[in-house]
Order: structure tokens, then sequence, then C-alpha cells
């Protein structure tokens, strides 16, 4: 049996430091996804804990704080020689305590659940990640409401439906999107913007992410409209636990995005999500909520 460590200095990450994140995620079965960890680190802050050992970082873990008090903890991240050793637990002690009085929310796999439940973390849902090439339904009347790009203009009015539907204030990542993704279509009901979707590049797959809508007619008008051209596999992180309310994973199995592997979505303590969950079906990235 492995001895714990004793504690370990948890320091800031920057640029400099994406090699060494990329090296730690593909150690442990994730891609190396450098520019999403890119992404990340401009719009949250990075903590590592070198290795001991001297060969690159033991641990990682990103906090991305929005204006209304909402916080997501993502790549949470240990070397397979340190698991077992009191690691994970020390760089996820030091970064919440980073979040001060937030609502915390993550992303866990089933290999970090229970260090998350002894935090104090309880479970509010399920998202299955999806993938697959998207096959798109048969074209019907025209439709009009149908999707279109989004404008420079539309720039308020979706900052506005974003922050009522996520209930925080995510501006300066959401102001990144033109840069980021490579594209986002909007909904409009009578002059009036009602969902958005963006489309971004990860390690050759096409996330589709975030996805506002008010009805599940209007997401799957505008998951067809983002990914009917897509040159290889899309990717959609979907939630599962009601069926009811949420259908899109069963339709998007059907057309040929199909479900990969499941996470479990957490927060910390007895608060709830703020926001509208119904309008909610995507989140950008499983990082950040």
């Amino acid at each position: 049996m492995t001895s714990p460590l004793p504690p370990l200095p948890v320091r800031r990450l920057g640029p400099g430091d994406l090699a060494a994140c990329s090296e730690l995620a593909v150690s442990r079965d994730w891609g190396a996804e450098e520019r999403k960890w890119r992404f990340l680190l401009t719009h949250g802050t990075g903590w590592g804990i070198d290795a001991p050992d001297g060969r690159g970082l033991a641990a990682t873990t990103v906090l991305t704080r929005y204006a209304g008090g909402l916080a997501a903890v993502s790549m949470v991240l240990v070397a397979a020689r340190y698991e077992g050793r009191g690691v994970g637990r020390r760089i996820m002690t030091h970064v919440l305590g980073e979040a001060g009085d937030d609502t915390v929310t993550l992303h866990a796999t089933d290999r970090g659940r229970p260090l998350y439940e002894k935090l104090g973390f309880r479970t509010v849902g399920t998202v299955v990640t999806h993938r697959g090439g998207f096959r798109p339904p048969a074209a019907d009347e025209p439709d009009p409401a149908a999707p279109r790009p989004a404008g420079e203009a539309d720039l308020p009015a979706l900052l506005a439906l974003d922050a009522e539907v996520f209930g925080a204030d995510r501006s300066p990542l959401l102001q990144d999107l033109p840069r980021f993704a490579e594209r986002t279509l909007v909904t409009e009901e009578d002059g009036r913007l009602t969902g958005y979707a963006s489309a971004w590049r990860n390690d050759g797959t096409l996330v589709l992410g975030p996805i506002v809508a008010d009805t599940t007619a209007a997401a799957r008008r505008l998951v067809t409209a983002i990914a009917r051209d897509a040159e290889g596999p899309v990717r959609l992180d979907l939630r599962t636990e009601d069926p009811l309310r949420h259908t899109l994973p069963a339709w998007a199995a059907a057309h040929g995005v199909l479900p990969a592997f499941p996470n479990t979505l957490m927060v910390l303590g007895d608060r709830d999500l703020p926001g509208d969950d119904a309008r909610r079906h995507t989140p950008l990235m499983l990082a950040l909520g």
C-alpha cells in the first residue's frame, strides 16, 4: 500500500505549461487537447502540482469563475504513479478554497467521483458524450424558423440569453467565440433571439456546444444546421436522466452520433445549479458547464 505524500505546493499554470498538461492528459488516456487547454487557461485559472520526481506535472485542474457566483472545476488529472497518495485531494482542496462562496460544479468520471463525494459534491444529473458521423434528417418543407449565422449585432442578445439560461454572466468567454468556434448559429422568433449553437474543432472532432434553445425541436434544428456538412465525427454532450425532457440523446443516436461514455454532473453542497435547465441542451464543453 502506497503512503500519502507530504503536502505539495500548488502553483498557477500558464501558457508555458501547455505541453506538460497535454502530456499528463495523454498519460491518463485523455486526448492532448492543446487548443482546449489554451482556451481554459485563458478564461480560467489553472493550478498544478509539480511531480516530486521532476517528471512533469503530478496533478492539474482549472477553475473558471463567472460573475454572479458560479464556478466550474475542470481538467482534474493526477499522474498514475501518484494516484491514491492524496495528490488529487490536495489540489481539489486548494481550488475549492479559491472558489470561495461560489456555487461550484464539475463533471466527474467514474474514477474521480468517489473523491468529489468525500469533498461534499452531490450528483445532480448525468451527461453522456455522444460521438459519430452525423446523418442529417431528410429535408422537409422550408423552415421559416431555420437557424442563421450569428452576426456582431446579435452579441448583446446572445449574452443576455446565455446569462438567463446558465444563471451567470459568461460574457468574456462568449465574446471569444468568434475566434474559438468555427460557426455560431442563432434562432429567433418575432425578432427576438431564442437560441444559439456553436461548433468548435477539438483534435479532429467537431464539438457542438453550447446549444441553447427554448424547445427540443429548436435544438434539433440547430444541431442539424451546424453539423450537416461536418467533416469527420461530431460530439454532443447530452443530459439523459429525464427521457421525457431530454430527448436529444435518442435522436442523436438515430442520426449516427452514438453514446460513448457517461459523466456525472455534480454540485458542491446542497445548492442547485442556477439558470434554466430546460433550455440548456449542451455545454460549451464539459469543462465549463
